[in-house]
């Protein structure tokens, strides 16, 4: 496991949330197949739920309010900020849309929720006393997160625009993509959806496992579903999954083509 208690490079997908119709429902199946202790806030917070390994915090679970009951269960990926304030009226003004604008959360930090021009949903992060995730390279921490769009080339200029990236290609015979980089450093990943994919343009977000296989096979056990069993691929072996309420996810192990980096465990 490696740790972090420092406020995550600008631009880094530092923290990542998962807002569902029953929370309690969503904390036994992730807890059971993540191996996370969750721990609930009080009511001044809606019982959002801090999911913890090793005692750090990697990621979030609450519960979608009464007067939001048709938003879908998802997972949201929030991008580490300086100025959440700023960073909003730069998405606006690159053709992005705010959908809920910049508020304090208590004294843990400053958040936004925005979309950008393709519809892909995003929050940003402006921390205070909460950083963001504190561990990774170790199961049950996020691995990975990406943006997958119809748009490329406007996904490309958009969040370039906005939080600076450059990009790394990383493209291939029948796919386009680029990693997101910070400092010349890779954080994150862009890629195009093709015209035949039935799938939504989102952010995605991929979880350690020890043994991609183990876990692919827990899914169903614990309701939800595999939409795409566990394969190797030059950076680990994957899968993509739907938890039990119907939330998009994905799981990622070492691979012998990947190696295990150093730190794992």
């Amino acid at each position: 496991m490696i740790t972090r208690t420092q406020p995550w490079p600008a631009g880094t997908p530092c923290w990542g949330d998962l807002m569902v119709p029953d929370r309690g429902k969503a904390v036994t199946f992730y807890e059971s197949l993540l191996g996370w202790t969750v721990e609930s806030g009080g009511p001044e917070t809606g019982y959002y739920g801090m999911a913890r390994i090793g005692g750090r915090p990697v990621a979030g679970i609450g519960q979608i309010p009464p007067e939001q009951a048709g938003m879908p269960p998802r997972w949201t990926t929030y991008l580490a900020v300086s100025d959440a304030d700023k960073t909003a009226a730069a998405i606006a003004e690159a053709g992005g849309q705010v959908i809920a604008p910049p508020t304090d959360v208590l004294t843990e930090g400053r958040m936004a929720i925005a979309t950008d021009p393709a519809g892909a949903t995003f929050g940003l992060w402006q921390p205070g006393r909460h950083s963001g995730t504190q561990a990774t390279l170790t199961p049950g921490a996020p691995a990975w997160n990406e943006c997958m769009t119809r748009d490329f080339a406007a996904a490309k200029q958009f969040y370039g625009d906005v939080f600076g990236y450059g990009f790394g290609d990383m493209s291939g015979p029948g796919f386009t993509y680029a990693t997101l980089d910070v400092d010349g450093r890779p954080v994150g990943g862009l890629g195009e959806l093709s015209a035949d994919s039935p799938a939504s343009p989102g952010w995605v977000t991929y979880f350690w496992t020890a043994d991609a296989d183990q876990s692919a096979a827990r899914i169903p056990e614990l309701g939800g579903t595999v939409v795409s069993p566990p394969t190797d691929t030059p950076h680990g072996r994957m899968a993509i999954a739907v938890d039990d309420q119907g939330a998009g996810f994905s799981l990622m192990a070492p691979n012998t083509q990947s190696g295990t980096q150093d730190g794992w465990g």
